[in-house]
């Protein structure tokens, strides 16, 4: 079966022909798959500005776009686009069905990565279907604008704002998940993980929506904590428990490094000092050494609360 044919079975456009198919090949790597699209001689260009059809101005070099790759092997369909002498827009580019503004990517790809970038990390998504994470990231884009066009964000009650590193040296994007019990979805992609970004994000969703809001889990990120106090401000904030055990472990650790200090400025010995893994690590984790250590810390208390008993000045109570 010719691949004109599958094509026309999968990815049909009207007013638009599948010419002439090639195979390339490439000096590394898998040869890629080319195929020609061409007008109908009958068809008339529509305007990208107002999307209505209007004569043919003249054409513009043959562009590039990538399609689902086959067997393997990248697709790219070839076609020069049409300006269009429009009454209303003067001289613009057409509108095409398989691609929207100045993308090299066709809708059906970026449909297709999307999919799997909900499977895969986006950097696994790109590598194995040899593209860019930018390619991958555009997809997801454009993914969750047509979320945002096609199916309006309401009776949202479960958030959750998190930040990715996208490249070396603190690249970062915001993300933001709609996670209700039956409803788990990336709603909402943002450059950086500042202040603003998160603002942006609670004006799109607008002020009705983000005071439906119940519950809202994040990490401890000051942005974060400052926008969604303020914009969700009746909502329960769940924060992450990585973040506050980090925060408890370190609280413990300068008490203990505080205790070391006091004991050897009042003459005692610093049993606490070398302690640090003995009082953090759970049971399971610590070392038969560390496990000794705490025993010995745990009788040094003992002892020095038997000791404070046996004091006068409290036998006197």
């Amino acid at each position: 079966m010719p691949l004109q044919t599958i094509l026309n079975r999968v990815e049909k456009y009207k007013s638009f022909v599948y010419g002439r198919v090639r195979l390339v090949a490439q000096r590394t790597g898998p040869p890629e798959i080319e195929v020609e699209l061409r007008a109908r001689a009958n068809g008339r260009a529509t305007c990208s500005g107002c999307g209505r059809k209007g004569p043919g101005y003249d054409r513009l070099p043959v562009r590039r776009f990538e399609f689902v790759p086959l067997w393997g092997m990248a697709v790219f369909f070839l076609y020069a686009l049409r300006r269009v002498n429009c009454p209303r827009c003067g001289v613009t580019v057409e509108a095409v069905p398989w691609c929207q503004g100045k993308q090299q990517h066709t809708r059906t790809y970026q449909w297709f990565l999307a999919q799997w970038a909900r499977r895969l990390s986006w950097q696994e998504t790109a590598r194995i279907f040899r593209t860019s994470w930018q390619s991958v990231f555009q997809a997801v884009k454009h993914a969750v604008l047509w979320g945002l066009v096609h199916d309006v964000w309401h009776n949202v009650q479960t958030l959750g704002v998190d930040e990715i590193a996208w490249r070396k040296g603190h690249s970062y994007l915001t993300l933001v998940y709609q996670l209700d019990e039956g409803r788990k979805r990336l709603l909402w992609v943002g450059p950086d993980r500042e202040t603003k970004t998160l603002e942006k994000f609670f004006r799109l969703l607008g002020a009705a929506s983000s005071q439906q809001v119940r519950f809202v889990c994040s990490d401890m990120w000051q942005a974060y904590l400052t926008v969604i106090a303020e914009r969700a401000s009746q909502a329960v904030h769940v924060l992450d428990r990585f973040h506050v055990m980090r925060l408890i472990n370190q609280a413990i650790d300068e008490v203990r490094r505080a205790e070391v200090k006091q004991l050897e400025r009042d003459g005692y010995e610093p049993v606490l000092k070398h302690a640090r893994w003995c009082l953090l690590k759970r049971k399971e984790n610590r070392t038969a050494g560390q496990t000794v250590k705490l025993r010995e810390l745990l009788q040094y208390n003992l002892q020095s609360v038997k000791a404070y008993l046996q004091r006068e000045d409290f036998q006197q109570f």
